[in-house]
């Protein structure tokens, strides 16, 4: 029998991710790739894992034990990484859209400073732990909170909402918006990874309707061609300019929660001292 990590690995994603494409897109692969690990994995094993429709992907009952397995499999792999990278030079940080927003910069002046032997190295991920789970982060910066009990989240902070217009767009003209300026709108949002939902808006005055995308960057392309408006973080604001967009704040907009995440069971100095760190950030305004 021949099991691959990269098999487990696509296993857990597309069970975390609900689909194939969304999967794919975690893991920074092709949808083929995803298809054929998991055919590889059920084949090593002699066992159906996933039940496949044309709209849902659903575990069997034996590949809900299956699935455990290699959800223990990967965090104990992700542990001996971590473990490894703390006798190493560098913490990792991971983010979905963007890091800290304007206090990145000052953030990584100030580790610099306070720690020289130990690089922080931001890396992007939309898993839905930050890449905590599979290793690739040490600790994520989240903007809504993670139900994994295997993890930790640490508020450190509140974000100001911003709206994201086409520069053409009447709106963008303006100094500030406020939510009844989406009443007839598309919005696009990003379920996976955004900080906007349907839920922002009181019964009956919500937006004409929403626009689902997957990542930053397709969010920033659908507003600038004038198909939606978004609204997200002063984080996503400051790190994603981009010509044809216009960022306006939010006036009335619930402000966003922002947390670092990092495994409970095994406390790091160096991610202790970053949660510090990016607090008292916070906390300067």
């Amino acid at each position: 029998m021949n099991v691959e990590l990269r098999y487990l690995r696509a296993l857990v994603a597309v069970v975390d991710a609900e689909t194939f494409t969304d999967a794919a897109i975690e893991l920074g692969t092709s949808q083929a790739a995803v298809s054929r690990s998991i055919a590889a994995l059920e084949h090593a094993l002699g066992l159906r894992i996933l039940q496949r429709t044309t709209r849902s992907v659903a575990p069997t009952p034996v590949g809900e034990r299956i699935i455990a397995h290699a959800r223990s499999v990967l965090a104990e792999l992700a542990l001996l990484e971590r473990e490894a990278r703390d006798h190493g030079s560098e913490l990792r940080v991971s983010y979905a859209w963007s890091a800290l927003g304007r206090r990145t910069i000052a953030l990584q002046r100030q580790w610099e400073e306070v720690h020289p032997e130990v690089s922080l190295v931001w890396v992007q991920s939309s898993a839905p732990s930050g890449g905590l789970a599979d290793g690739s982060a040490d600790v994520a910066v989240l903007r809504r909170s993670i139900a994994d009990a295997r993890f930790s989240s640490t508020p450190i902070g509140t974000e100001a909402r911003y709206a994201a217009v086409a520069s053409g767009d009447p709106l963008s003209r303006r100094r500030f918006l406020r939510m009844a300026d989406f009443a007839d709108r598309t919005i696009a949002v990003d379920r996976r990874t955004g900080t906007t939902s349907e839920e922002l808006w009181p019964e009956g005055s919500r937006p004409a309707g929403f626009r689902l995308v997957q990542g930053v960057d397709e969010w920033l392309t659908l507003i600038s061609t004038g198909k939606a408006l978004g609204m997200s973080s002063e984080a996503t604001a400051a790190q994603n300019p981009r010509p044809g967009i216009a960022y306006r704040p939010v006036r009335d907009a619930p402000r966003i929660d922002v947390f670092l995440a990092s495994w409970r069971d095994d406390p790091s100095p160096a991610v202790a001292d970053f949660i510090r760190l990016a607090r008292a950030a916070y906390a300067l305004g």
